[in-house]
């Protein structure tokens, strides 16, 4: 059985709640999720467990710096157990989270990460740890209205107000919220919610003035024509490479923070004859990363940002027909060097240079 989120037509309804009352629907919520708002408690923002009171985040919200995309697919987690005896090996799977979740006020540029990644989990195989998660959490999407000028996700066909990757989806529209259902979890959900009021026609010109306004706040802007074509003809291009890779550190920032960054490694922890395997993140951006026991494929720094860019702009679109981007710009403002996708990106010339000497040449 398909495990994928399904979208299902039928006439939506739109209710509203006041700000002040936020605590309140969250509260209803947690009788039936484990409820996970935007918290910086840990002293870097992320989606966290709700502690039943505290709506500040509201107020200063804008996005997390750990992507959600952490709450389904942990930068650590146990796969399984062994013992070893006399007879051999003995695994034990680790006890499966059965929890309904809830993350609440997630990004549609967020949201959108999910639903790329899922084919990397669901399609070649079924990673069930993925997927158990991914099947158990309700998604409730809070549109932007006030995006930070590294975020470019018109570029890549995403609203910042809107999303068809939510099951609900909050609009500000003043003193209150907006309520859109999206799926039919959603629906469910809302029909069991106290405490909404159904929207009005007024309401409704406000959800879209609003959706509106938050996308003209996106000043940045990324031309994708021919981008992956571009790529695919600067492949060998050592020169712009090299140029485009100059200022990287290979920090493993940008990957690490990235939404839709899938990479990890596998290790096993043991004493005695006791152990635990266990996956953690990688970045392409070690040098260490993909490492062979004779050579390590990507020795240079410029092969390794190569394989970054090209990754997300024409390898994954080539695989799932969908850009591995979603213009969130974590890795734009959280980059330590002021390292700059869009600009690289921008830069992907017409022709190589080689094509260049070989036209001037004919």
């Amino acid at each position: 059985m398909s495990r994928k989120r399904q979208r299902t037509s039928y006439d939506k309804t739109m209710k509203k709640i006041k700000k002040k009352d936020i605590g309140n629907l969250l509260r209803q919520w947690q009788s039936d999720f484990a409820v996970f708002t935007p918290s910086r408690k840990s002293g870097t923002a992320r989606m966290e467990e709700w502690d039943g009171q505290d709506t500040s985040f509201l107020e200063w919200y804008r996005n997390t710096v750990i992507p959600p995309k952490g709450n389904i697919f942990p930068n650590m987690e146990e796969m399984f157990s062994f013992h070893k005896d006399g007879e051999g090996y003995h695994l034990e799977l680790p006890a499966q989270d059965e929890a309904k979740h809830l993350i609440f006020a997630i990004r549609p540029c967020d949201a959108r990460a999910l639903k790329i990644i899922d084919p990397v989990f669901q399609d070649a195989y079924e990673d069930n740890y993925y997927l158990t998660r991914r099947e158990n959490t309700l998604l409730v999407g809070l549109g932007c209205t006030d995006p930070h000028e590294s975020c470019f996700c018109t570029s890549l066909g995403i609203s910042p107000g809107e999303s068809g990757d939510v099951d609900l989806m909050l609009t500000d529209i003043g003193e209150e919220f907006s309520i859109e259902e999206v799926t039919e979890k959603g629906k469910e959900l809302l029909a069991r919610t106290e405490g909404l009021v159904e929207a009005a026609q007024p309401d409704e010109l406000r959800t879209r003035e609003s959706r509106e306004a938050a996308a003209k706040k996106i000043s940045r802007k990324l031309d994708t024509t021919n981008l992956k074509e571009r790529l695919l003809s600067s492949f060998e291009d050592k020169e712009f490479w090299e140029k485009a890779a100059a200022k990287c550190i290979s920090c493993g920032i940008c990957t690490f923070l990235c939404p839709t960054c899938y990479c990890f490694d596998i290790n096993d922890e043991t004493s005695g004859g006791n152990g635990t395997r266990f996956r953690s993140w990688d970045s392409c951006s070690f040098s260490v990363y993909t490492k062979m026991p004779a050579e390590n494929p990507r020795e240079d720094k410029w092969q390794r940002v190569r394989q970054k860019v090209c990754h997300k702009y024409e390898f994954y679109p080539r695989l799932f027909d969908i850009t591995a981007c979603t213009g969130c710009g974590r890795c734009i403002r959280l980059c330590p060097v002021n390292w700059d996708i869009t600009r690289v990106l921008e830069s992907v010339p017409e022709e190589t240079t080689a094509q260049k000497e070989n036209r001037n040449a004919n």
